[in-house]
């Protein structure tokens, strides 16, 4: 290495002796090198090694000789051939490193993603736009085909306050006892809907009529006075969970409440009916009309007498054979007479009633019919005196109505 050093020392004497050919040398004397100024380039030997960088600005002072020489023989063992020999390469640069690193890794994580993440995504593929069979589902594990959705019918609709075809037939399959469940159901609920908004629309243009036929029932919207079409399986051994017909009941508080109530149920097969009175009334209310039956029974004798009530619903006295017969012959009629009642009262049928209430059935024919809504109301202005006296009888005490029917005994008397 030292070596390497004169040999570069001399190269470089002979090359700064050679910097001012005109200044001949003294005789017996070696030339001393001339100091090359901090501010000037060095140009390099090698034209591959680019440029050398500016030492010092031009304010600084200058070195001294020694380690002005010091540097001179650090810059040439730089520039000496053995020097670029090496085949190191330079380091790369830190941040280039972490951008490759950076990248090279969401390549790999999206290389490594795994296909379920994708399949879950995309459920539904399509077999093609130009082919004319169906689309093609792929499911997941654990997952199978049950049916195919039954879009609503867009023929054979009505204008409201009529009832369709569609919906009696969405009832009449509801009766099979295969589809009253809930899977069943669940692929049938756009036609259920489309039926359900038909009800609602006829029980709104009902409604309109009732009122004016019976002041005391209140023009309430369709769903107070809508029953909903999920049985209450909970005490019954019938588990099915979906009624076969729409219903709706009218009252002084709608659906709900302990007054007499008028009750319209729409059900293919001749089941429709229109049902008026008080069933199964609470224990209270029930008392108070036994006790206003023991006192006065003639207002209600009368009603149910009438020719007209008794055309719909029958006779005003028990069947012989144990059929209804107005408002008598109901499952819940006690079968001895109730507690503290002689058996042998004269109004014994009455007062072993349990439900007060009376029914007419429709046949197919006439509810899908326009006029089914003009019909009702025909049969409303007959029941409404049969409803105002079951609510008197259930919310007047028993001493009102006996004053009452005293005071048109006496007037009688006067008269004859």
């Amino acid at each position: 290495m030292a070596k390497a050093t004169r040999s570069t020392r001399s190269s470089t004497k002979v090359g700064t002796a050679n910097v001012k050919k005109n200044a001949p040398a003294p005789a017996g004397r070696t030339p001393k090198p001339k100091a090359i100024p901090r501010n000037r380039k060095v140009k390099p030997l090698n034209s591959d090694l680019g440029d050398v960088r500016q030492e010092a600005d031009d304010n600084e002072e200058p070195e001294s000789d020694v380690s002005r020489e010091s540097s001179d023989e650090e810059d040439n063992i730089s520039l000496h051939s053995d020097a670029l020999d090496d085949d190191t390469p330079p380091p790369k640069p830190k941040k280039r490193k972490r951008a490759l690193s950076s990248s090279v890794s969401r390549s790999k994580s999206d290389g490594n993603r795994s296909p379920r993440k994708s399949a879950v995504k995309k459920k539904r593929k399509v077999s093609g736009e130009d082919s004319d069979g169906p689309e093609e589902i792929e499911l997941e594990d654990g997952q199978e085909i049950v049916g195919v959705v039954v879009q609503a019918p867009k023929t054979g609709r009505v204008p409201p306050g009529q009832i369709s075809r569609n919906t009696f037939d969405f009832l009449s399959e509801l009766k099979v006892p295969e589809h009253n469940d809930r899977e069943w159901f669940k692929l049938h609920e756009p036609v259920y809907r489309l039926a359900e908004k038909e009800w609602k629309d006829f029980v709104e243009v009902f409604t309109e009529l009732l009122v004016e036929a019976d002041p005391q029932v209140p023009p309430l919207p369709p769903k107070d006075v809508i029953h909903r079409i999920y049985r209450d399986v909970r005490f019954s051994n019938d588990k099915t969970p979906y009624k076969t017909g729409f219903c709706a009941s009218f009252s002084r508080s709608g659906r709900k409440g302990i007054f007499a109530k008028y009750h319209v149920r729409i059900e293919p097969g001749g089941n429709s009916i229109i049902a008026a009175g008080a069933w199964q009334p609470g224990k209270n209310e029930l008392a108070t009309i036994r006790n206003n039956i023991l006192r006065s029974p003639k207002r209600l004798k009368d009603i149910i007498s009438e020719p007209a009530f008794e055309k719909l619903f029958g006779k005003a006295r028990p069947d012989p054979k144990g059929g209804r017969s107005s408002v008598f012959g109901f499952e819940d009629e006690l079968k001895t007479a109730p507690k503290g009642i002689d058996k042998t009262h004269k109004d014994i049928a009455l007062l072993k009633c349990r439900s007060l209430a009376v029914v007419h059935k429709f046949d197919d024919d006439i509810v899908l019919s326009p006029d089914f809504k003009d019909e009702l109301v025909r049969i409303i202005n007959i029941l409404r005196p049969f409803i105002h006296c079951l609510n008197d009888m259930m919310t007047l005490p028993p001493e009102d109505s006996d004053s009452d029917e005293n005071s048109d005994e006496g007037g009688d008397e006067e008269d004859e």
